[in-house]
């Protein structure tokens, strides 16, 4: 192969190799400018914005660069609108992509601001990039000149079959996005199931919900089982939580003292633990006569239900030495016998 024979391709190879520098050089220059002059600014869409089209910048370029490079290349004129139709496929997947991450992302943060979690969930973003990935997927099908109507109608009798055949699937899908909807159950939810599993809701997915239990293990739940059950959910409508800690004490003891001690106490661990509920008045209430004992409770109250045990292992150890202190009795568990005298 001679020179004269490559001369063509020459211009073709600079135009190609020219566009694919352009892209790196957009990308690794101007778009990292323009990150850093949109942290500066007070809104989030410029952010956005520049993190969802980054990563496609030079595959922009790219395809252009081999829109002009096959025009001007010895190729048959013929082959021209086949390269052209191929980069246009590929700039409006690009441009669908780019869509999808760009909406989830505005979508979040707004729902994020307002106090909403459902989006951060991994179903919506699914499901709101899988709709935009179709509407993309039919412009290249229309692209293409292919009917898209009688395709639509082929879809819709399929997913008949399609339903039925995946119907265990299709309520784990429905179920969740119900979940996610009403906002029964939350992203950072702390919840407890009917048959006593305890955790943090780490995501609400298209099949199962997972849970993170205290232990740090992970539980997952179907979709549909999660909303047949009945559950606990500690942090609606208030992640606060009133703690109640039953106390004994013996038959002689003096209960206005034994009341005034233990609320001072209850008044001591409420104001100075870390995971308490400031400026909630503790109480005492008794209760019961019990077998042994004089039954009541101290009601103190926590802010999050994970750190119950916190505050009663606090109040515990204050209460059991000041009860020393003071000669108040906990009694142990006794009977007391009668025999009968002949």
């Amino acid at each position: 192969m001679t020179f004269e024979d490559l001369k063509p391709w020459i211009h073709p190879a600079v135009v190609l190799a020219a566009s694919v520098a352009l892209g790196l050089l957009f990308k690794f220059f101007f778009v990292r400018k323009m990150a850093q002059l949109s942290q500066r600014t007070k809104t989030d869409i410029d952010d956005l914005i520049v993190e969802a089209v980054k990563r496609h910048i030079p595959l922009w370029f790219v395809l252009g660069g081999i829109v002009l490079a096959v025009r001007s290349s010895p190729i048959d004129p013929v082959h021209h609108h086949e390269a052209e139709q191929a980069s246009k496929v590929l700039l409006i997947l690009s441009l669908s992509f780019v869509a999808a991450n760009l909406l989830t992302g505005m979508v979040e943060r707004t729902t994020a601001r307002a106090g909403a979690t459902f989006i951060s969930t991994s179903l919506t973003r699914n499901v709101l990039r899988g709709v935009i990935l179709v509407v993309g997927g039919l412009m290249v099908l229309k692209s293409f000149e292919v009917p898209i109507e009688p395709l639509l109608t082929a879809l819709g009798v399929g997913s008949l079959a399609v339903a039925l055949a995946l119907q265990p699937t299709l309520s784990n899908l429905f179920a969740g996005m119900y979940i996610t909807l009403s906002k029964t159950v939350r992203i950072g939810d702390y919840i407890e199931l009917e048959n006593g599993t305890q955790g943090f809701v780490i995501d609400i997915g298209w099949r199962a919900t997972r849970l993170r239990e205290g232990a740090n293990n992970q539980v997952i739940v179907p979709n549909a089982r999660l909303v047949d059950m009945i559950s606990k959910n500690y942090a609606l409508p208030d992640p606060q939580q009133a703690v109640t800690v039953p106390v004994g004490v013996a038959y002689d003891s003096d209960l206005e003292r034994v009341e005034a001690v233990a609320l001072e106490i209850a008044r001591e661990v409420q104001a100075s633990s870390p995971v308490a509920v400031r400026g909630f008045e503790p109480a005492v209430r008794f209760q019961a006569f019990g077998a042994s004992s004089i039954d009541f409770v101290a009601v103190l109250r926590v802010a999050q239900a994970p750190d119950k045990a916190v505050l009663v292992h606090d109040f515990i150890k204050r209460l059991k030495a000041r009860f020393d202190r003071e000669g108040i009795e906990i009694p142990f568990p006794q009977q007391v016998v009668h025999q009968a005298k002949d």
